[in-house]
């Protein structure tokens, strides 16, 4: 087969009298077998030798265009502060939770470390410069740089592969080059490029394996088939493995492999059943078992990395925690008896511990804080007492919260009645009919820790152990009260609440750590807890232990899909730069990255690529419609090779984008413009075929006969995309810029960036990039406002002033303090306006500091310090807090306004659960979590 295919290679020919060349003597002749009608041998490894030079040069251009100042910016951009943030936590081994899949964020973290990263940088924050801790911030902008420049071969080779002259190839890959949006993910720490190249990497396999199946009988199972059907699962699981988005082209594959498969069912005369079969197992073998074993194998890799608690671990269960480095525990007894000291956890928010320090609150009884706190601590550690104290062998009562130490253990059953004493600051647990300090709603009661070292107590101390008997681990546990295996309530017994706990924070003044209160109608899976540590002087070494059970790689693996699958779909809140799938194709608006230094970054496609590849689609869509049309009514167009062809070929990148674009319909979470990027690929793929076939296949229409027209329109095609690409790249690059020039290209109003922002000429750039501080922000594009009013308040700041590196000769005139009254626009706001928006308006504080730099002779230089910080808002497609709570602002506690029902109180907990705050910290440097 070899010696056949190298023999028809021995002139070396390019563009139509290759395909002519490379065509069976048979390609009109209706084959008899499953071969496909007019297929012909498109093998990328015997093209000739001037398409792998022609390969090269594209391969260089492209090069060029994604590294070209790619240092710059030098400092944080928009998702590297997630991406990046992600690198640092795999070289600490800090456990985290994102709801993408690991193999992107695996090779930047590779990429990093090769470069010396140390880890040691955090990425907090957009702005943050890279170049003084020396992050090699290059290199990990490099790997998805390279991924980038590797799509424009595979676009190449695709189309080739597909059937396309070369002329048409070079054409699709030039598309890649010049798309300012693919240029734009590819140049920063982002998931974006990588996915692409691997949807490309899989569309090459799965096209060349199409076209040696559709060859027929002679070429299945011969190696080349087998070669590209494996590479095509290797190409899935990689793509699945960066994003789930790889699922819809795992459906794309698996829709075309179903077509396949139901074509070889109809062909009774070479395809027997057991020979049917052969190609079902081979493909189920290829493009399932491989890509899941791909997919797993990079979440082992992502475990065996991730061995300390981080950020991400309390998202995950208590046995799952258990598997990280000082989350393990000891065994402890399992019997739970009167005088236990133990720790008890809260079952459902995976919050942390029932916990209390010598800290008040701030209203209501103002008696000692109950909160959650997601770290080991002394302060979590309770002794449970029973309602009375118990008497010695001489009958007389034995006082103290120690009275059961040297006594026999008396286990506590389902119904007890217990006291919780707080050793640490021996104060009791308590509730009563107080409301709390943030959640003011009628069901819900204030729980606090009263008493002193001696005090007997009181009847709210009271609560009733109810074990939960369809949650618990075994018969005994459905009985008494077992460390882990048992899940209770603690009701109160004077008012019946039950000791509850949900995803809504405190203020600063309670460390930041998450809200416990009574609930008299609290839900059920807020209301569990369980016993993680327990001790008792009386339980021996031989006392039976128990310890979570080790969930194996099975267990995690699953637990962690659930994880993210849960997180992916609660991201449901707008932001400020989101946008819905109908807005994509006509590329109606973008996403604002960065902005500093009188610079911005903000994704944008360019406009003649973008809207021709969306043109070609719905030439494609208004074919197969009218061509359907026409085979109802009798027309027999599909006997037509060409026809056939047209709509097989070019069907196959339209399903492409299909599966890759609609899916986003059925999504309620967030959505922006690079979601787009993939299903972009087959429109650009889907244009160029259909272009291949109107000027080089296509008879009668006068094109294939002058092959200059078809050349011709090639290169008016690429030199207007390439006039395109060099109007917009400023946006791409973060280069200099005018205000002119950004307004004479700024054909909509929703591409929101803002012209303003940018200098009025652009020898101002040079100017003050000698005399202008180097930290110096400008605004970008602002953040579009909400549809309620909002008034802001501003406050210049009257602290000193600091000109970071301003030369001698500058000097501060003058410092100035004012009050600023402004709307959600920025329009300043006079006296009777604010007037008469007080009581209706909600105010918040802004304090600013502005500084007017002059030169030797006064002259007053541009003021690159006005404004806000212009960065675009962090995208919250990311890990987050896995327990919420309020921005602590009001010192009263009341950030949120108070829930009259267990309804209510879910959709604020599901609406506080998606901000992302402070992690809950220790109430003293003394009761710093356990490391």
């Amino acid at each position: 087969m070899a010696s056949k295919s190298f023999s028809r290679l021995k002139t070396d020919v390019t563009g139509a009298s290759q395909d002519a060349l490379h065509a069976p003597k048979s390609y009109d002749r209706k084959p008899t077998d499953y071969t496909s009608h007019g297929i012909t041998d498109n093998d990328i490894f015997l093209l000739p030798g001037s398409d792998y030079q022609l390969i090269a040069v594209l391969t260089a251009i492209a090069m060029a265009v994604r590294l070209f100042r790619i240092y710059q910016p030098s400092s944080v951009v928009f998702d590297e502060v997630h991406f990046g943030g992600f690198a640092s936590k795999y070289i600490k081994g800090k456990f985290f939770m994102d709801v993408h899949p690991p193999l992107a964020k695996l090779l930047i973290t590779l990429a990093g470390w090769l470069a010396g990263f140390n880890g040691d940088f955090d990425f907090k924050d957009i702005g943050k410069d890279y170049l003084e801790p020396g992050v090699p911030y290059v290199a990990m902008r490099l790997l998805p740089a390279l991924m980038g420049v590797m799509t424009v071969p595979a676009m190449f080779l695709t189309l080739k592969a597909a059937g396309c002259r070369t002329m048409t190839a070079a054409m699709g890959a030039g598309f890649i080059i010049f798309e300012n949006g693919l240029l734009t993910q590819s140049r920063l720490i982002l998931l974006d490029s990588p996915l692409i190249v691997f949807t490309a990497f899989t569309a090459l396999a799965w096209t060349c394996f199409t076209n040696q199946h559709e060859q027929g009988p002679s070429r299945a199972f011969d190696p080349s088939w087998w070669f590209w059907l494996a590479t095509t699962g290797i190409g899935l699981g990689a793509t699945v493995s960066v994003k789930w988005v790889g699922l819809f082209t795992i459906a794309w594959v698996g829709s075309l492999t179903i077509l396949q498969m139901w074509v070889l069912l109809g062909d009774t005369r070479t395809v027997t059943p057991r020979l049917w079969f052969k190609h079902l197992f081979a493909r189920a073998f290829c493009l399932i078992g491989i890509p899941v074993a791909f997919y797993m194998a990079l979440f082992a890799i992502h475990f065996v990395c991730l061995v300390n608690p981080g950020d991400g671990d309390g998202f995950m269960s208590s046995e799952f925690q258990a598997t990280l480095n000082t989350k393990s525990m000891h065994d402890v007894p399992v019997d739970v008896a009167f005088g236990s000291r133990v720790s008890i956890r809260h079952h459902n928010t995976q919050g942390g511990y029932l916990h209390s320090h010598n800290h008040m609150y701030p209203t209501g009884s103002k008696q000692q804080q109950i909160t959650l706190y997601p770290h080991k601590d002394e302060n979590n550690v309770w002794l449970l007492e029973n309602q009375t104290q118990p008497e010695g062998l001489d009958g007389q009562t034995i006082s103290g919260s120690k009275a059961w130490d040297k006594l026999s253990p008396t286990m506590i059953q389902d119904g007890a009645v217990l006291r919780l004493y707080h050793i640490t600051t021996d104060r009791r647990l308590h509730s009563h009919d107080v409301r709390p300090p943030v959640t003011e709603a009628e069901w819900q009661n204030e729980i606090s820790a009263y008493g002193y070292e001696g005090f007997e107590g009181d009847a709210n101390d009271l609560f009733r152990v109810e074990i939960i008997k369809p949650m618990c681990d075994g018969a005994e546990a459905k009985t008494r009260l077992r460390t882990i295996q048992t899940k209770f309530k603690l009701v109160h017994l004077m008012t019946g609440c039950s000791l509850f706990s949900h995803k809504v924070k405190l203020p600063e003044w309670a460390f930041e750590q998450q809200e416990v209160t009574c609930a008299k109608q609290g839900t059920l899976p807020n209301s569990i807890w369980y016993v993680e540590q327990n001790e008792h002087p009386m339980l021996g070494a031989d006392a039976e232990k128990v310890n979570y059970r080790n969930p194996g790689f099975l267990g995690k693996f699953w637990e962690l899909q659930r994880v993210m699958w849960t997180t992916n779909a609660g991201l449901v809140e707008s932001h400020a730069w989101d946008s819905r799938p109908p807005s994509w194709p006509i590329l109606r608006r973008g996403i604002n990255f960065w902005g500093k230094d009188h610079r911005q970054i903000y994704l944008i496609g360019n406009p003649v690529i973008w809207w021709s590849s969306t043109l070609g689609i719905a030439v494609y869509i208004a074919f197969k419609g009218l061509s359907v049309l026409r085979w109802q009514r009798g027309y027999r167009d599909y006997e037509n090779v060409s026809f056939k062809r047209f709509d097989y070929e070019i069907g196959m990148s339209v399903l492409g984008w299909f599966f890759h674009y609609f899916p986003f319909f059925l999504m309620a979470r967030q959505l922006f413009l690079h979601h787009y990027l993939p299903a972009l690929y087959f429109a650009i793929m889907a244009l160029c075929q259909i272009y291949d076939f109107a000027t080089n296949r296509i008879s009668g229409i006068g094109m294939k006969e002058r092959p200059f027209i078809g050349l011709g329109g090639i290169v008016a095609f690429l030199t207007l995309s390439i006039v395109a690409f060099t109007m917009y790249a400023p946006l791409a690059y973060g280069n200099p810029w005018t205000q002119e020039s950004c307004k004479r290209v700024k054909l909509f109003d929703t591409w929101d960036w803002d012209c303003n922002s940018f200098h009025t000429e652009l020898s101002q750039y040079s100017i003050l990039g000698s005399s202008a501080p180097t930290g110096e922000k400008t605004s970008a594009p602002a953040v579009p406002p909400p549809a309620d009013v909002k008034v802001e308040r501003k406050i210049p700041s009257s602290d000193g002033v600091v000109t970071s590196q301003a030369s001698a000769a500058e000097s501060i005139l003058t410092q100035e303090e004012k009050i600023e009254y402004r709307d959600q626009d920025g329009n300043l706001l006079n006296e009777e306006q604010v007037k008469a928006l007080e009581g209706k308006v909600s105010f918040s504080t802004r304090y600013e500091t502005r500084t007017r730099v002059v030169d030797a002779q006064g002259r007053e230089l541009a003021d690159g310090s006005a404004g806000a910080e212009g960065f675009g808002p962090p995208h919250p497609d990311v890990d987050r807090e896995p327990e919420t709570m309020s921005d602590g602002s009001d010192s009263l506690g009341r950030d949120s306004p108070a829930t009259a029902s267990p309804e209510e109180d879910l959709l604020k907990e599901k609406s506080v659960e998606k901000a992302k705050f402070g992690t809950p910290r220790p109430a003293s440097e003394g009761n710093e979590a356990t490391k």
